[in-house]
């Protein structure tokens, strides 16, 4: 649950209301991972059920302040210490769209790892341009660079899917 866990994490540095947690929460992502407001104030009343957050006074724009409480610091903590393994990810939609067009067989395989390619090598030029221009840090450059890495992985991936069928021909 990135969301709520990302939310207590910017809480547990001090108290915020909803407005600020998505911008710095946005802002720390590298606004790759960008979030509607609504999203925000539903995880907090998630998280206030829960017991993990506490609404205090409202601000001078009479949005209200929440507070990470003792519960939502030990869960907080919790996250941080566990890893995050390949089952809590979401399934690969390229890989299963390739091993669909393979089975298909009618299916122009290499036509759809030529056009995954060219759509892969676009958002890797994008992603290299916001990280030149990326001025927010730490965490917006390591964002960008898991994005990088990850498109990297997956033109050497798709270069070895085409190399694959090449040899089964």
């Amino acid at each position: 649950m990135p969301v709520r866990h990302g939310l207590l994490a910017l809480l547990s540095t001090g108290p915020r209301h909803g407005y600020q947690l998505r911008v710095e929460f946005e802002a720390s992502t590298g606004v790759t991972w960008p979030l509607n407001i609504g999203q925000v104030y539903t995880t907090l009343s998630r998280l206030e059920r829960d017991g993990l957050v506490e609404p205090g006074e409202s601000d001078d724009q009479g949005r209200v302040v929440y507070t990470i409480t003792t519960a939502g610091r030990q869960e907080v903590e919790r996250w941080f210490g566990t890893p995050v393994v390949p089952s809590d990810r979401p399934r690969d939609e390229l890989v299963i769209k390739l091993a669909m067009a393979v089975a298909a067989k009618k299916v122009n395989v290499t036509e759809v790892i030529h056009t995954q390619r060219t759509a892969t090598m676009q958002a890797l030029q994008q992603l290299t341009r916001a990280k030149r221009a990326a001025a927010e840090g730490t965490a917006q450059r390591l964002v960008l660079d898991s994005m990088i890495f990850k498109a990297e992985a997956e033109q050497r991936w798709l270069d070895h899917c085409e190399a694959v069928l090449m040899e089964e021909r």
